[in-house]
C-alpha cells in the first residue's frame, strides 16, 4: 500500500527556517517523482518543488529559498525552507507520481499525503 507522510511544520516567524519530511512506503523511491505542493488559505494547490531520478524543477516564488532534496535509503524527500514568508503560509503536500516519470505538477502525480500546516507569522 503506498503511503506518504508528511511531518515538521508548524509555526515559524518571518525570516525563519523549518524542514519538511515526507517518509513514503510501498513503493521504491529511486523510480518516482516526488513533488511538494502548498495550499494557502483560499487559494488554488500551486507546485513549489519535484525531484526525480534524473531531473528536478522549482516554482520561481521559492527558488533559492526552498531546496528539494532526497534520501533514497530513508525512503524519505525533504524540502528545506529558509526565508520563510508570510506568502509560504499553506498546507504543504507531497506526492509522487511513477515510476519512471519526469518531474513535473499536478499532471505527473498519483500518489498524495495528508498535508501539513505551514504558518509564516509577520
Amino acid at each position: 500500500q503506498v503511503q506518504l507522510v508528511e511531518s515538521g511544520g508548524g509555526l515559524v516567524q518571518a525570516g525563519g527556517s523549518l524542514r519538511l519530511s515526507c517518509a513514503v512506503s510501498g513503493f521504491t523511491l529511486d523510480y518516482y517523482a516526488i513533488g511538494w505542493f502548498r495550499q494557502a488559505p483560499g487559494k488554488e494547490r500551486e507546485g513549489v518543488s519535484c525531484i526525480s531520478s534524473s531531473d528536478g524543477i522549482t516554482a520561481d516564488s521559492v527558488k533559492g529559498r526552498f531546496t528539494i532534496s532526497r534520501d533514497n535509503a530513508k525512503n524519505t524527500v525533504y524540502l528545506q525552507m529558509n526565508s520563510l514568508k508570510p506568502e509560504d503560509t499553506g498546507v504543504y503536500y507531497c506526492a509522487a507520481g511513477g515510476p519512471f516519470r519526469l518531474c513535473g505538477w499536478d499532471d505527473v502525480m498519483d500518489y498524495w499525503g495528508k498535508g501539513t500546516l505551514v504558518t509564516v507569522s509577520s
